[in-house]
């Protein structure tokens, strides 16, 4: 049987854990209800809110190459739900990526919060499957990370990978969040996720609370060019407990 704690005062046997807290609360001049003193903070979940940047086009995308399945693009998207206390993990965070020809300035773009259209604002990696990386400093419960490509044009990029790792090799613990690569075109496994037009509203990823250090994205060209293209990366988490 459950310990439990007389409390005459408010007429109720409360559990134990709980009545310490009241107790301890009381002490602090902040009572809290035997309800709230037993009852787990998992926190809040709110819509995640993006600053988005300008749209440059209108309408329709144009149709996609034969043979590709794509994701239907939506006039008003239903935002990701995430915990209330988590935040924009990527900005001065070290960058990395396959392209050993990108300078460190450049890949600093890529989380300066600059994601207009604009070419100055688009830093481009060689043609070929290239990735990019974050190392996060520390673990962190992730729940969205949301990519802009460049989206001066529509255009659908092929291959685009998203994992997680505890390593800076991606060998320990390795988790996709997204792959729409339905052909394992990549090497990664083939994906289930349907390929997308790019827009002004970039592509949010449910991370769905892992806890990783390093996030890594893969992309291998898309219908517009060969080269891989990213304006932004923004990864929303919070400390792992």
């Amino acid at each position: 049987m459950m310990e439990t704690l007389s409390n005459r005062k408010y007429g109720a046997w409360l559990p134990l854990g709980a009545a310490i807290l009241l107790v301890l609360n009381f002490a602090g001049g902040n009572l809290l209800s035997a309800q709230d003193a037993a009852k787990p903070n998992d926190g809040e979940l709110v819509p995640l809110v993006l600053k988005l940047p300008a749209p440059v086009f209108s309408g329709t995308p144009k149709a996609a190459p034969a043979g590709i399945l794509v994701e239907p693009t939506p006039d008003k998207p239903v935002p990701l739900m995430v915990p209330k206390d988590v935040k924009n993990v990527a900005p001065g965070k070290r960058i990395s990526c396959s392209d050993k020809n990108i300078s460190r300035a450049d890949l600093e773009k890529i989380t300066d919060g600059i994601k207009e259209a604009d070419g100055d604002d688009i830093v481009q990696l060689s043609k070929g499957l290239q990735w990019i990386q974050f190392d996060l400093g520390s673990p962190q419960q992730l729940y969205a990370i949301a990519v802009w490509h460049a989206f001066d044009q529509s255009k659908i990029c092929r291959d685009v990978v998203v994992q997680v790792a505890n390593d800076q090799d991606f060998t320990d613990n390795v988790r996709t969040l997204y792959n729409n690569d339905s052909q394992n075109s990549a090497g990664l496994g083939a994906g289930t996720n349907r390929q997308y037009f790019e827009t002004f509203r970039g592509k949010t990823i449910d991370a769905k609370g892992e806890t990783a250090r390093y996030v890594r994205l893969y992309s291998n060209g898309s219908t517009d060019n060969k080269l891989n293209e990213y304006t932004e990366v923004e990864i929303y988490g919070r400390p792992a407990k």
